[in-house]
């Protein structure tokens, strides 16, 4: 991260830190306001957060650990989620995200050395009638079997080339 880059997270963080000092409950606030300037809740923030809303570093990094949405490095270009729930598995999720992982050369909870993508898990996109689903980008998408992940992630780097 470059100086610059550095300085203006400290400013979001601070300002961030204002708006929500003293409400009761702040910390999701905070750190979902973070996520959303940032991308990601930086561990460096941990110690500043914690002082602000007079909580221990250990609070703030047990409820980032806890919530999958938290993220602590930035994600890659493209975010591609699997979901993972009960609904997905007994439809062939665990197929599906094998395949994925194979199709985008990343493991699952992680992203691709280039930068270009995440693959995530996640834990119920609202789509259970229509099992596996995934989500491109926060898209949801239902019935999805492996032709149909190759021709939406085909459709995804071909929309990303331009």
């Amino acid at each position: 991260m470059s100086g610059g880059e550095h300085l203006q997270d400290q400013v979001l963080l601070d300002q961030i830190l204002t708006c929500h000092r003293n409400e009761p409950g702040g910390l999701l606030p905070v750190l979902r306001d973070l996520q959303d300037g940032l991308g990601f809740v930086p561990e460096e923030s941990y110690s500043a957060i914690a002082e602000a809303l007079n909580i221990s570093v250990a609070e703030v990094h047990g409820v980032v650990s806890f919530y999958h949405d938290f993220r602590t490095e930035p994600a890659g270009a493209c975010v591609i989620q699997v979901c993972q729930a009960e609904s997905c598995q007994a439809c062939g999720s665990r197929e599906l995200t094998a395949h994925a992982e194979r199709r985008l050369g990343v493991a699952l909870g992680e992203t691709r050395a280039d930068g270009a993508v995440t693959l995530e898990p996640v834990y119920c996109l609202g789509n259970c009638a229509c099992s596996p689903a995934i989500a491109i980008d926060q898209q949801s998408h239902a019935l999805v079997d492996k032709a149909r992940f190759d021709a939406l992630t085909t459709q995804w780097a071909q929309e990303s080339d331009t």
